[in-house]
């Protein structure tokens, strides 16, 4: 080519996102990222005074799915660099056009045959729910060569409709799960039942925040982290303990076409 610029990879990504904007949809682009973030900030700053921590011990998991990558590029500009994913498709489309400054986090349901992929795309896995996506995970961990920081998902209100481990199954298996090669296991996560009001799911933090002393117990070691706590209630999450917080609807908006409330959140399919 004589002269000008190749314009050709430009177009190519034009064209990567239009298709990604087509198969899973886009947002209000009315919505004040950095307006949202920076009052999500400041009530993360509040919620921790109140529990007598510093700011810089919660992190902000901007929950990303169905956002296009011009929206993860728009909140990597206002300086959330942090995303999570729930779903490894979406993930797979996603990733390879977003910001590579962007870090990504998997906080859905993660089935077996999807653990090369999960492996390959993200930095933590925070939703592993029994010692036998455990096993796939570090099978896929050590032919890729990569050590996996995982968070074990429990289901601390037994909710039928939900994955994760029953606290009892989950402290049975811990010892064998912490001896897994390439899988370093650093604290657990939850997704409650949904309440109209977030007191009222302070006692699942609080029985979250109490297994992981139990299993610290157990494996006379330290587990830095506790992710739970969402738009509605994040607040009273971290005044629980939450060192991780995963947020979409309260800094992106509602999604167009679903329901306009956190439940958006609560269930990955949605």
């Amino acid at each position: 080519m004589t002269g000008g610029t190749d314009k050709r990879p430009c177009r190519t990504r034009a064209i990567q996102c239009f298709i990604y904007v087509w198969q899973f949809g886009t947002y209000d682009g009315g919505v004040s990222l950095a307006e949202n973030l920076e009052k999500i900030q400041q009530r993360i700053g509040a919620a921790c005074d109140r529990a007598g921590r510093g700011p810089d011990s919660v992190m902000l998991v901007a929950v990303s799915k169905t956002r296009p990558p011009e929206t993860i590029r728009a909140a990597a500009d206002c300086g959330q660099l942090l995303f999570g994913e729930n779903k490894i498709q979406e993930a797979k489309a996603k990733i390879p056009l977003c910001p590579g400054k962007a870090r990504w986090h998997f906080i859905g349901h993660l089935q077996s045959n999807k653990c090369r992929d999960a492996v390959a795309l993200f930095e933590m896995i925070q939703s592993v729910d029994s010692l036998a996506l455990a096993l796939q995970l570090a099978e896929r961990c050590e032919q890729a060569a990569k050590t996996m920081p995982v968070l074990l998902e429990v289901n601390v209100a037994g909710e039928a409709s939900k994955f994760g481990y029953r606290p009892e199954q989950l402290l049975a298996e811990l010892k064998e799960l912490n001896s897994l090669p390439r899988l370093e296991i650093q604290g657990l996560m939850t997704v409650p039942p949904f309440v109209s009001r977030a007191e009222r799911a302070r006692p699942h933090f609080r029985r979250l925040r109490e297994l992981k002393t139990r299993c610290e117990d157990l494996l006379g070691a330290p587990l830095p982290h506790l992710s739970m706590g969402m738009s509605a209630d994040f607040e009273t999450a971290i005044e629980e303990g939450a060192t991780m917080v995963r947020i979409g609807t309260a800094l992106f908006g509602a999604r167009p076409g679903g329901p306009r409330h956190a439940l958006q959140e609560r269930d990955p399919e949605i």
